[in-house]
């Protein structure tokens, strides 16, 4: 199901398709993209691992409620997917507690990197939680981690310092966009 659209980009659920598990198995097993990504599911070890990957981000969608999600990035002109965009609410310090802050994040496949892909797709998220009438949306992004925290500029985010409200209490840069 197509949830928006960008100039280049399809934003859709996941799916169970042996495309979609095949790319969340090639993007998410790479070392270069789990290492800012602190989950302990991470980085993938077994092709059969994406399915399941599929399937939480599938029950995380349904529980963050209307709007909220985590969602593939697909290229229009060729289909291709090149990462994830997500908009839901943060988990607190007690990860299994959801807050009230939103947050716009991406992941991308390597060869996805430097295209723009990050920044176009978690625009389209931003303007999507804007007009739901979200009054501000959060980035967070693992210390060391330059090229989310340039697409978090990018998006016009203020970088607000390191935070540890959220996901267990890790540090992490926080930007902070609010509503025009």
């Amino acid at each position: 199901m197509t949830i928006y659209e960008t100039e280049r980009l399809v934003v859709r659920d996941w799916t169970l398709e042996p495309d979609d598990l095949a790319r969340v198995y090639d993007t998410y097993s790479r070392p270069e993209v789990a290492r800012f990504l602190n989950a302990p599911w991470l980085p993938l070890r077994e092709p059969d691992d994406a399915a399941e990957t599929v399937r939480r981000w599938h029950a995380r969608n349904a529980g963050f409620g209307a709007g909220y999600g985590i969602w593939a990035m697909q290229r229009r002109d060729d289909g291709r997917v090149v990462g994830t965009v997500l908009l839901k609410p943060m988990p607190g310090r007690d990860e299994a507690k959801l807050t009230d802050d939103i947050e716009v994040g991406w992941h991308l496949h390597p060869d996805s990197w430097g295209h723009g892909y990050a920044t176009e797709a978690a625009r389209g998220a931003v303007e999507r939680a804007f007009a739901a009438g979200v009054p501000e949306i959060y980035a967070v992004v693992a210390p060391g981690n330059e090229a989310s925290m340039a697409v978090a500029r990018r998006l016009g985010m203020a970088a607000i310092g390191r935070r540890t409200d959220w996901y267990g209490g890790e540090e992490l840069e926080t930007f902070r966009l609010s509503r025009p």
